[in-house]
């Protein structure tokens, strides 16, 4: 899989998503039999994939978490299931974010693990396994919808509404996953997140198709905090517009952008150069939590971007606020008659 998303790939497609066409065809063709032929094993709690139709970030960290959430409104012990990506551990391990840093375990398992048992696991089987041994009940897993050879029980498909399917094209043309009627015909479920009209198309296909549809924003907590200097805002996410889109929302200025890639790793001279800006124009540094857990005190200045770096935390905030619920409950009934029929 493409580590970083070319910017082609979210605007009309060119000529380069047209010559890459025959490549697309080819990764398509073995995406979409991988899926409909794997051999999926199963475990005997529900499991609840949260995936997006492409490369790169939809909102699946912050879904994954809002589930969690309403899994122990309802009495159950949800655990998070990721492949840690990013991070160097190479076995089965459950994510202590008082011992684990972001280059052991990966960013997102370090935020998943701040509201759950989490375990990361390269082999998506052993770790789903993992979960059930330490407690899990419920198991969400943090992406792998088109590749895990795990049985999930509901398999809920994140799309932002701004970015949609960005071109249309599958990888490397563009950065769908697989073919779109195969991604469909394995959903349960789709989430649009935000208010744009890019992933309109898809969401009526699925509707069409008998799915069900659900609506949510990605909010921040809070609203502006007394500081209100002009802004620095850095990101090391999928999409930097988004986070930074959101700060201007909340009413704050922004006089500077530094973006990175996703799951980056910063070394000491951005570091360096992100502090002096700030200090030089007098800027209030702000970044997302998924970047400041990549932040590890005692290596050069890294603690001291730490400190003085605002984190803009989001939520998910369902259009319906009994969704997440609905989702949970038609997991778990789709793992009780799995379980019944002897799968």
């Amino acid at each position: 899989m493409v580590s970083e998303a070319p910017p082609f790939w979210w605007t009309r497609a060119d000529w380069r998503a047209h010559a890459l066409s025959p490549f697309s065809w080819i990764y398509g063709r073995v995406a979409g039999m991988r899926m409909d032929r794997a051999r999926r094993a199963t475990v005997p709690v529900p499991i609840i994939c949260v995936g997006n139709f492409t490369v790169g970030g939809a909102g699946k960290t912050p879904t994954a978490i809002s589930l969690a959430r309403a899994a122990r409104t309802k009495g159950l012990k949800p655990g998070f299931l990721s492949r840690g990506y990013g991070g160097s551990l190479d076995v089965t391990t459950v994510v202590d974010i008082d011992h684990h840093r972001a280059r052991d375990v990966g960013d997102e398992p370090l935020l998943l693990a701040r509201e759950a048992l989490t375990v990361i696991c390269r082999r998506r089987v052993e770790g789903a396994r993992k979960l059930v041994t330490e407690g899990a009940d419920l198991i969400i897993m943090d992406d792998g919808f088109q590749s895990a050879r795990l049985h999930f029980d509901y398999a809920l498909l994140v799309i932002d509404s701004r970015r949609g399917i960005g071109n249309g094209h599958l990888v490397p043309g563009g950065p769908v996953r697989a073919p779109l009627a195969t991604q469909l015909r394995h959903a349960s479920a789709l989430l649009k997140l935000g208010n744009g009209d890019q992933a309109d198309a898809l969401i009526r296909s699925a509707a069409r198709a008998g799915k069900a549809i659900f609506e949510a924003n990605v909010l921040p907590v809070g609203g502006p905090q007394a500081d209100r200097r002009p802004v620095l805002a850095w990101a090391g996410i999928a999409d930097p517009e988004k986070f930074y889109r959101t700060v201007r929302e909340m009413g704050l200025e922004i006089a500077e952008t530094r973006s990175f890639p996703d799951h980056h790793h910063y070394s000491e001279d951005e570091i360096a150069d992100l502090l002096d800006r700030a200090e030089k124009s007098g800027l209030r540094l702000l970044t997302t939590s998924k970047d400041r857990v990549r932040l590890e005190p005692g290596h050069g200045r890294a603690g001291e971007l730490a400190e003085r770096t605002d984190v803009i935390e989001v939520e998910v905030r369902y259009d319906d606020p009994a969704s997440p619920a609905k989702i949970i409950e038609a997991a778990v009934n789709a793992a009780r008659q799995r379980r019944l029929r002897g799968a």
